[in-house]
């Protein structure tokens, strides 16, 4: 922000990334300080930070802890590190670079791509699979058994479905705190890359999530739904099982879409429950409240 420029620049900082409204500043010439000129000064730095920060794990040996069990039939490339008390099973593939967190356990078969960040105590059952660069944090669980059952109609009992299918994990995707992603019943659930999802997120059995998506904490999603390229999902965000959300489409806080609906258009805001065009969600809340004063008012001068 043009208004935070002077005190950047007076800063302690070695240089200062700044938007193009700062190339022609005489407080920055007079600075002497480097001035680096982005067009998106914020996505710019994020990027410096990132390469800052960035522990290098390219070379040539695995670091496994004293602790860590790992199954002899697994195989990790250069510069994996498995941390305290982790449990890798049998025919688990663990790209190079990769960092396994204290108290992690990874199921049979399970494969991890590079660079991928598993942070402590972060389950991933049998036949999961992760793709490059993915990072996972704490808690989650990753490929467990989806809700799925079968009533018998003659003892009341719920059997239960087979879940027998898989979990795939595109690159470049962040898994928050917490959060529970469930396996395919029979087929498989997606999450496409470069997706970003928060603490505290359910996806059920089935899900296929497109690219780029980014889902805000709390957000419940049934089985079976489809979640196209560059949605946006808010916080409390629920979603019936088999619904659509068509690329593009922002979903606000605690909106709630029904069972096989579909929400389509493309940079359109929806909102409420069940969800609608926010204009017309407001339109909506505004008459109800002319609705109310003028019930008020009834009520009133009834009492008079």
């Amino acid at each position: 922000d043009e208004k935070y420029l002077p005190r950047a620049l007076q800063s302690g900082a070695g240089a200062v990334i700044a938007g193009e409204f700062a190339a022609g500043s005489s407080a920055a010439r007079s600075s002497g300080k480097p001035l680096l000129i982005s067009r998106h000064p914020r996505l710019a730095f994020a990027r410096a930070a990132r390469f800052l920060r960035e522990e290098n794990r390219d070379g040539p040996d695995v670091c496994v802890h004293a602790t860590a069990v790992v199954n002899a039939s697994s195989r990790l490339a250069p510069g994996v590190m498995v941390e305290e008390h982790a449990v890798i099973a049998d025919e688990a593939e663990i790209g190079a670079g990769t960092r396994i967190g204290a108290g992690c356990v990874l199921g049979r078969a399970v494969k991890i791509g590079q660079q991928c960040e598993i942070y402590p105590h972060v389950t991933i059952y049998a036949g999961t699979t992760l793709g490059d660069r993915v990072i996972v944090h704490a808690g989650a669980v990753l490929g467990s058994d989806g809700f799925g059952y079968v009533r018998d109609p003659k003892s009341r009992r719920h059997e239960k479905f087979p879940q027998v299918g898989k979990l795939v994990i595109e690159d470049d995707v962040e898994i928050g705190a917490n959060t529970t992603i469930d396996r395919g019943a029979l087929d498989e659930t997606r999450i496409g890359r470069g997706t970003k999802i928060d603490n505290l997120v359910h996806i059920g059995h089935n899900c296929r999530l497109g690219e780029n998506v980014v889902i805000a904490a709390q957000t419940g999603l049934s089985g079976s739904i489809v979640i196209e390229n560059d949605v946006l999902l808010g916080g409390q965000v629920g979603i019936g099982e088999h619904a659509r959300i068509e690329e593009g489409v922002m979903l606000g806080g605690q909106g709630g879409v029904l069972p096989n609906k579909v929400l389509r258009g493309k940079g359109v805001a929806f909102w409420g429950t069940p969800a609608q065009p926010v204009r017309q969600y407001l339109k909506q809340l505004a008459a109800l409240a002319r609705l109310d004063r003028k019930s008020t008012r009834l009520n009133s001068s009834h009492l008079v």
